[in-house]
């Protein structure tokens, strides 16, 4: 079972209380109000159950996102003062909606590199992934090094095209390409072309640069607030972190994908527009399973259509009498 909610659920919960706190008088009027609101909450988080009767396409694609994690990726130079780390998971997201029937996988990198999630086609637990990476905190944070996920990406590819050598492998390197690790050098990255049909490498911020809005460890829920530096002069200012689109081009020449600047939320689709004609082909080829998902909502939309009838004619007849 999955559950995709149309508004989000704290939300709902705001919205199913304030309408319970208008207490209908009378105990069989006010039970009806309760069973009435906990149906319009079950209906909104939409749950879908596997069924062996729901057609699945599936198309032997595997995408695997590498996200940059660090804290420059918090910065507010996105499209104007929207977060870096916010436009990727929304540029996977449009990505995910866009290769219906692929599997994928993500990577995260900061201080350690990291795989979040293996090859699954449940896009929820993809997302809920990307959920979590909100960059890194003021005392964590130890330097960007862009060579830190180049072994995880490494056996990622590896094992998967041994597992699956029939399958396409496509990656999304996603990173606004700025190294702050002390002596770093940028590694090649030839060495994993070989495993890879496509993809792009993705570069976020601006040349002017963003300030970041940071916490200082895990678990301080109080509010972010802007790091700082010392300037030349010992003064302190807010740190500012720069795009490096020179990085960003030799991973993907290294990686024989093609280059994109995101600059705005339109940009990815540009990327998906070079993909579209090989993944096209590919769709064509897709297989349909006989497990799915199916959707639930008639479970609950009948019974809350049916109490709102009667509520309406219920009502009515109180009016007139």
């Amino acid at each position: 079972m999955i559950i995709n909610p149309i508004i989000p659920i704290w939300l709902m919960s705001i919205l199913c209380v304030l309408m319970l706190c208008m207490k209908r008088k009378g105990v069989w009027n006010f039970v009806r109000q309760i069973i009435i609101v906990a149906l319009v909450f079950a209906l909104n988080l939409r749950i879908m159950v596997r069924t062996s009767d729901a057609e699945k396409v599936e198309i032997d694609v595997d995408v695997l996102f590498i996200v940059d994690n660090s804290m420059s990726m918090l910065a507010e130079d996105f499209d104007g003062d929207g977060r870096r780390i916010d436009a990727v998971r929304s540029d996977c997201d449009y990505i995910m909606e866009k290769l219906v029937g692929a599997r994928f996988s993500v990577i995260e990198f900061g201080n350690y590199a990291y795989r979040l999630t293996p090859y699954t086609d449940d896009l929820n637990s993809v997302r809920i992934s990307l959920s979590s990476l909100e960059g890194q905190t003021q005392y964590y944070a130890q330097g960007t090094s862009l060579n830190q996920p180049h072994v995880v990406i490494q056996e990622a590819l590896e094992k998967n095209y041994e597992r699956h050598p029939e399958r396409t492998q496509i990656l999304f390197y996603f990173s606004d390409g700025e190294i702050t690790a002390k002596n770093e050098k940028l590694q090649s990255y030839s060495d994993l072309a070989d495993y890879i049909d496509g993809g792009a490498v993705i570069g976020y911020g601006t040349e002017e640069g963003g300030r970041m809005k940071v916490h200082s460890y895990e678990g301080d829920y109080g509010e972010p607030f802007y790091m700082q530096t010392r300037d030349k002069s010992g003064k302190l200012v807010d740190a500012i972190s720069y795009l490096d689109e020179s990085n960003l081009k030799r991973i993907a020449n290294d990686l024989e994908l093609n280059y994109y600047h995101a600059d705005n939320e339109a940009s990815v689709r540009d990327v998906i527009l070079d993909l579209t004609d090989y993944l096209n082909e590919l769709a064509e080829k897709g297989k349909t399973g006989t497990e799915g998902y199916s959707e639930t909502y008639f479970w609950f939309a009948i019974p809350l259509v049916g109490l709102l009838v009667y509520d309406m004619i219920y009502y009515k007849r109180r009016l007139r009498g």
